[in-house]
This record gives C-alpha cells, sequence and structure tokens, in this order.
C-alpha cells in the first residue's frame, strides 16, 4: 500500500511539473461584447512573448472549430507553443456568443465588429504589461482583421492562411472553379455591393452568399484589400502558408509578401488550412478537417517560435 501511494505521488509530480504552462480562461470586454477565450500563461518568473490567436472566417470558436468541423488547430498551435515557453489568448469569435433570437445582433455585424474586437484584447493585454512582446497571429479571414487591428501597435505580425486579395476576388474565382455559368451574376451582385448598393435579384443559387442579411456584413468586407493593409505595417512580419490549403493558394501569400517586401515568407510543404500534414489526395485533405486527434505540423511551431524568439 505504501509503495502504491509512493508510486501515486510520484506520478502527480511528475505530471505537474512536466507542463511549464497554464491553461486558464479569460474573458475580455470589447465595444458590443464580451469575448471569451483561454490563456495560456507561461509558468515563469520572467516576463513572457504572447501571442494573440484571431480565429478564421464563419462561428469559429478559440479551438479554430465550428458547427461542421472539430480540427482543434488553433488550440494544438497554442499548446505548442506554449511548450516553446510562449504564452498564447485565443478567443471565440463574438458571433458565437449569440442566440437564434438575437436577429438584431446578426444583421447588425459588420467587418469592423471583428476588427475593433481584435482591437479591444491587444489594448486589454497592453494595459496588462506582463509580457516582454505582443504579436498577433491572424489565421485565415483572422489574418486581416488581424493586420488592420494591429496598426504597428504590437511587435510582430502572423499571418497564417490569409487572403492577399479582396474577398470579391476570392468568391469570384470560388464561383468559378465550383459553378462557372454563375460567375457573371456573381461579379454583378459584388460590383453592386461594392459601390454600397443592395441587391435584390439574382439567382436563388447564390441565396446562401448573397442573402439580404449578408449582404451588409459582404459591403464592409469589401472595403479593405489585404494587400494595401499588410503594406502599411512597418513591423515584423511573417506570412505562412501549406501548399496543401485547398482554401487558400500559396499564390495569396506571396502576394502579401509582395506588398510588404520586408516580411518573411514561408511556405510549409503538406500543411493545410488548418495546419495538418497531408500526403495523399483532396479526400484525406476535407477528412482532416473533423479529425482533432491529427496533430498540426511540427515545422509550423517551430517557425514561429523562432520567429518570435528572435524579436528585439
Amino acid at each position: 500500500m505504501i509503495r502504491i501511494l509512493i508510486y501515486l505521488a510520484l506520478f502527480i509530480c511528475t505530471s505537474v511539473f512536466s507542463q511549464n504552462y497554464t491553461d486558464t480562461e479569460l474573458s475580455i470586454p470589447s465595444e458590443k461584447v464580451t469575448l471569451n477565450g483561454n490563456l495560456i500563461s507561461i509558468n515563469s518568473e520572467e516576463k513572457t512573448q504572447l501571442v494573440i490567436i484571431i480565429p478564421g472566417s464563419g462561428p469559429t470558436d478559440r479551438n479554430g472549430n465550428s458547427v461542421a468541423t472539430k480540427n482543434n488547430s488553433l488550440k494544438l498551435l497554442a499548446e505548442g507553443l506554449a511548450k516553446k515557453n510562449i504564452a498564447s489568448y485565443r478567443y471565440d469569435k463574438s458571433v458565437l456568443s449569440f442566440t437564434k433570437e438575437d436577429t438584431k445582433k446578426i444583421n447588425a455585424l459588420r467587418f469592423n465588429n471583428f476588427i475593433n474586437e481584435a482591437t479591444s484584447v491587444i489594448q486589454y493585454f497592453k494595459n496588462e504589461d506582463s509580457y516582454s512582446k505582443i504579436i498577433v497571429i491572424g489565421h485565415s479571414q483572422g489574418s486581416l482583421v488581424g493586420m488592420v487591428a494591429a496598426k504597428n501597435n504590437i511587435d510582430a505580425f502572423i499571418s497564417i492562411a490569409g487572403a492577399g486579395r479582396p474577398i470579391d476576388e476570392v468568391i469570384t474565382e470560388q464561383i468559378s472553379s465550383q459553378a462557372p455559368y454563375l460567375v457573371d451574376e456573381t461579379k454583378h451582385v459584388l460590383s453592386e455591393l461594392k459601390k454600397g448598393n443592395t441587391v435584390e435579384d439574382f439567382n436563388p443559387l447564390l441565396a446562401s452568399l448573397f442573402n439580404r442579411s449578408v449582404q451588409p456584413f459582404l459591403t464592409s468586407w469589401l472595403k479593405y484589400n489585404p494587400q494595401n493593409e499588410i503594406k502599411k505595417l512597418t513591423i515584423p512580419t511573417l506570412i505562412i502558408n501549406g501548399t496543401k490549403d485547398i482554401q487558400v493558394k500559396t499564390e495569396d501569400a506571396k502576394l502579401l509578401h509582395k506588398a510588404n517586401t520586408t516580411s518573411q515568407l514561408l511556405l510549409i510543404e503538406n500543411m493545410n488550412h488548418i495546419f495538418k500534414e497531408i500526403k495523399g489526395d483532396q479526400n484525406e485533405n476535407i477528412a482532416s478537417y473533423s479529425k482533432p486527434e491529427l496533430p498540426i505540423m511540427p515545422h509550423l511551431t517551430e517557425s514561429i517560435s523562432t520567429f518570435v524568439n528572435n524579436l528585439k
């Protein structure tokens, strides 16, 4: 019995001391909503670097998951960075705090809301003054949100799978590959939205993309060109894309890099949109979106860690 207790005590001590970080929930107020997230703090007496992770498009949570998919991409990234002694804060997008009855809030949502929320998170940690460096990581749509919110008010910016073109060009390209016969009508609707107009009449097949409640959000998003925004950054910038990303092409990363010539460009072979390694076909790629047990590529974590640790 004594021997069992000794083994148990050793196991508990090993488990506690082998983990160099603490993961706690933290809510941060923004202009219109309270953002719920997780703060991973490094168990150190010295100040450490902090990365703020901004999620991608749709109702994406702090872990990189949505109703349709569960991959834990952002959670795994945060935990991987923690093992490299880098703290992080990742949060749920504000839309996840809305209920189905919150139609007014949903209809009032604009792209600027996401930017303001990211700005609130940045300012919260700047006011805390508990970290040696603050770095923003924006994933997918979060890349554009992050580069606008950064405003050279942080120490560095990292874009992962961020579009290098305005959203109208991205949408048109996607429609072109999936339903070429709808391209002309798609271009027409987007052109009107860019002018600030509302479009009432369009092909029903485009309803999910251009329904009346979504149009104001798209109009606000269309005002931003990622190349123009990243060009404004004078802070150290790292642009990352995977060669197996079926949502954002490596050409987008190259466009961002070309727009900000002082940035670093990293293309990770066989990495997909959610940081998983894909050696097979598109079926394997799509299936990975619902496999949280799959690890993310170590090269991603190592490259970000190196970039962060090299900041002066």
